[in-house]
């Protein structure tokens, strides 16, 4: 199969990466032209616009956005208007609002399969867990890509119509909050209780066996591993919280009651009103493993 890939940052190079490693054809674009030439060296076409890219894959176009949800989806959507129809298919893999989603299936000629994308830059080497929403031909049509970036065939799957795929990944993501929130939670207790602990050594044993054993978890041993039991410089700052924030949203239209997503929202919010001093462990927690999934930037404390 032949691919159109827009947007080459760090999930971008992955995808290509991957549909390149498993025999097909890439035909990549990005702004940044270091990037585009990142991609040719990975065995992709280079595109020098949006447009050159369509051009390139001729009839029957599959093209993956992997850009920045919001403005950028629009722009590139912009440039397609016109060299895109109903026989070809446009992926949206960035998390955007499902919202906002709807509005561009409706706009696009090409039919619009919304990706949700977990797994963060762990992908390039595991695959990525895709939630899909759109056509179901079109799904279909594009399942040896979708084999290639996930997990493997169990790592994607239809939810259901457009948009439904962004609104599982944004309900993920709520639920990612909340666990993050839960971790921090107990390791914070550990840390001020009783017992002076390793805490990698608290983190590692419940990977083994525990009930509670998780990614998080192996990443929470990975960050004590790392920066010490006393998280040495994290700061009491954790960013981020727009699909939490859309998940709330959701909940309260759908009279659905999360209090958990609740309150671990509202603690990232608070966070970033504490100033430079030690804060609380649970959140600098959170700072340092979202540095572990998605390699986001870890605050310090100066």
């Amino acid at each position: 199969m032949q691919l159109g890939v827009i947007g080459l940052g760090r999930m971008g190079q992955i995808v290509v990466d991957r549909v390149t490693e498993a025999g097909h054809d890439v035909v990549a674009f990005d702004l940044d032209e270091s990037a585009v030439a990142t991609a040719a060296d990975a065995g992709a076409t280079p595109a020098e616009s949006v447009v050159d890219l369509a051009e390139r894959l001729g009839a029957g176009k599959r093209v993956w956005l992997m850009v920045p949800a919001g403005e950028a989806v629009d722009a590139a959507l912009d440039d397609l208007v016109g060299v895109v129809d109903g026989e070809d298919v446009v992926v949206d893999a960035g998390n955007s609002n499902f919202q906002a989603t709807l509005r561009r299936a409706e706009r696009t000629d090409a039919a619009y399969l919304d990706c949700g994308t977990s797994g963060g830059p762990a992908g390039a080497e595991l695959g990525f867990s895709l939630m899909v929403g759109g056509p179901e031909w079109a799904y279909e049509e594009l399942t040896p890509v979708f084999d290639a970036v996930a997990t493997g065939p169990e790592g994607h799957d239809r939810m259901g119509p457009s948009g439904s795929g962004h609104y599982v990944k944004m309900v993920h993501n709520g639920v990612e909050y909340a666990l993050l929130q839960a971790y921090g939670e107990g390791f914070e207790l550990l840390a001020e209780g009783r017992y002076d602990l390793d805490l990698e050594a608290v983190a590692r044993t419940w990977n083994n066996g525990a009930v509670i054993r998780s990614w998080l978890l192996e990443l929470c041993e990975e960050a004590f591993r790392e920066e010490g039991s006393d998280l040495g410089t994290v700061a009491d700052h954790v960013a981020g919280g727009s699909t939490g924030t859309w998940t709330v949203q959701e909940a309260l239209e759908q009279e659905v009651p999360v209090p958990l997503i609740y309150a671990a929202l509202a603690e990232r919010f608070d966070s970033r009103a504490t100033g430079d001093g030690p804060g609380r462990f649970s959140r600098r927690l959170a700072n340092r493993l979202r540095y572990g999934f998605g390699r986001h930037e870890v605050r310090r404390r100066e």
